[in-house]
């Protein structure tokens, strides 16, 4: 779908999304009115998904709820914001100043409670500058200044909650994706002996507008490093595990890994396969590593069975992680909302280097109708590596509706094979 197409689509989607989720989120946040205030080129990060654009001068947006639960969105500007029938412009340049304007609107409207960008626990919500703020305390007056608080949860509730329309589009992304995926780990790309890592990954960051690969990398038979070598690497949060290498040619036996995702109709996937490399006698993968495949998977099961309406991020990282103990799993997870942004607003669960908890952003809890990328992975001892210890780790996004969480378009459960 071209620009034009996808912008379309997108205004539609939003005009749905103002009707059905903005009032919920703010009625469920104790908001009358939210205001978001930007200056051209310092975007507040919320402020491209309410307008699909960047700001232009002095932007501010007013969005009022009134004592009949109906939404007023409202626009303090000087420019139009292009989106037709979205924002009811307010500001009368020749008879007021903008900042009169924005005193005006909440003045005749007398809200009990008015939101700002302003939090510690999520980037997404902690937009508005110093100087902003205090441009509407001063435009306000003491009155209006005791009603504000914190808009930051109005802000991940609105950016993480996904509506109908936009989780029917979903599966044909991750298809999209996995389909990709599926010609870059296959010999139509990569030749063993021949191809590096990096011709992978600029394969990968070339084949498609809007497609990303952030890494690949193998593993390999005999490469495992010691202790010490391990501690240093992860000093300096380049790698995880010295037996990854992401700077070399592909072999056959190798494992080969890669983190990818797409941007399209503004949303985002994020997706880590893995293929197998077969060896001259070989015709499939190995027990060991089909074992290590299996585990993974096992471990995928247990976190979307602990996803459970309500619970933090916190609560289901150590549900899962305590189970996959019992039942004899190395596991380690790091999984995080994605939609709107790749790394998206809502509960953290787990961060491969905290895996007890994760201040703040692992205590929100979790709600109906989000996305996330599982991302985790197991380490299995494979007996056709002399019981090496060998890492699959995966990722693959999850749609959470009615209380249950599901993969959305399938996720990989054998290797990718190339001969």
């Amino acid at each position: 779908m071209d620009a034009r197409k996808q912008s379309k689509v997108r205004k539609n989607w939003l005009k749905k999304k103002m009707k059905r989720v903005l009032p919920e989120i703010m009625k469920r946040e104790g908001l009358d009115m939210w205001i978001v205030v930007n200056r051209e080129n310092n975007d507040d990060p919320v402020y491209k998904s309410l307008t699909l654009k960047v700001a232009r001068r002095q932007s501010i947006l007013v969005f009022y709820l009134d004592e009949n639960e109906e939404l007023e969105t409202l626009s303090a500007s000087r420019y139009g914001l292009e989106i037709e029938g979205f924002y009811k412009p307010q500001w009368l340049p020749d008879k007021e100043g903008q900042w009169e304007c924005l005193a005006r609107i909440v003045k005749e409207r007398d809200p009990e409670t008015i939101g700002l960008d302003y939090g510690e626990t999520f980037a997404y919500g902690d937009g508005i500058s110093y100087t902003q703020y205090n441009k509407i305390v001063e435009a306000l007056g003491s009155k209006y200044e005791e009603r504000i608080k914190s808009a930051e949860k109005v802000v991940v509730g609105w950016l993480e909650t996904r509506i109908e329309e936009e989780l029917e589009a979903y599966p044909g992304m991750m298809e999209l994706t996995h389909g990709v995926i599926a010609e870059a780990l296959s010999p139509r790309v990569i030749h063993p002996g021949v191809t590096t890592t990096k011709d992978v990954l600029w394969w990968f960051n070339n084949r498609l507008p809007g497609f990303g690969c952030g890494y690949v990398k193998v593993q390999r038979c005999g490469k495992k490093g010691s202790e010490q070598n391990l501690d240093e690497l992860k000093k300096t949060g380049s790698e995880q595990d010295l037996g990854e290498i992401s700077d070399t040619v592909i072999r056959p036996g190798d494992i080969v890994r890669c983190d990818v995702g797409i941007s399209y109709l503004g949303l985002h996937t994020d997706v880590q396969q893995n293929a197998y490399v077969l060896k001259p006698n070989e015709e499939e993968v190995p027990e060991g590593l089909k074992v290590a495949m299996k585990n993974c998977n096992r471990l995928q099961d247990i976190l979307a069975e602990e996803f459970i309406l309500g619970r933090t991020g916190n609560e289901i990282l150590q549900a899962a992680l305590d189970r996959a103990g019992k039942e004899g799993l190395k596991a380690t997870i790091y999984s995080h909302p994605i939609g709107t942004h790749g790394h998206g607003a809502g509960p953290t669960i787990g961060l491969w280097d905290q895996q007890d908890r994760v201040e703040g952003v692992g205590d929100y809890p979790l709600y109906d109708d989000t996305c996330y990328a599982f991302e985790l992975n197991v380490v299995t001892p494979v007996p056709e590596w002399n019981n090496q210890e060998v890492k699959i780790a995966l990722e693959q996004e999850v749609v959470f509706t009615k209380g249950k969480a599901t993969f959305i378009g399938g996720r990989q459960t054998k290797f990718h094979l190339i001969r």
